[in-house]
């Protein structure tokens, strides 16, 4: 993706916006972002709580946040806090990282 689309894209999304990703199947639903961070879920209804994928605009890929203990991404707030400790560079997407493929907004 370039850098105009990439940007078009960001001003598009907000909170509840649904995020459909080349490589997978169900939709996310954004719960908070800021102009480089975008935090999604999706239901997990199985086990009863959320898958979560976290966008970095900046670097173009999407994945998990890398603490080993994960805070949680169940709640907005939960959501919210993990939003501030990536801005503030206290964590950031794990190694296990892919290419960000946006297929559509909705």
């Amino acid at each position: 993706m370039n850098m105009v689309k990439i940007k078009m894209i960001n001003e598009k999304i907000k909170v509840g916006t649904k995020i459909k990703f080349a490589e997978e199947k169900q939709r996310y639903t954004v719960q908070c972002c800021n102009d480089r961070f975008v935090i999604c879920t999706k239901p997990l209804n199985c086990m009863k709580t959320v898958l979560y994928t976290i966008i970095d605009f900046q670097k173009n890929i999407r994945g998990t946040e890398n603490l080993i203990f994960g805070m949680g991404f169940e709640t907005i707030e939960q959501c919210q806090e993990a939003l501030e400790r990536l801005t503030k560079g206290e964590s950031e997407i794990s190694r296990n990282r892919i290419p960000l493929v946006i297929e559509s907004l909705s």
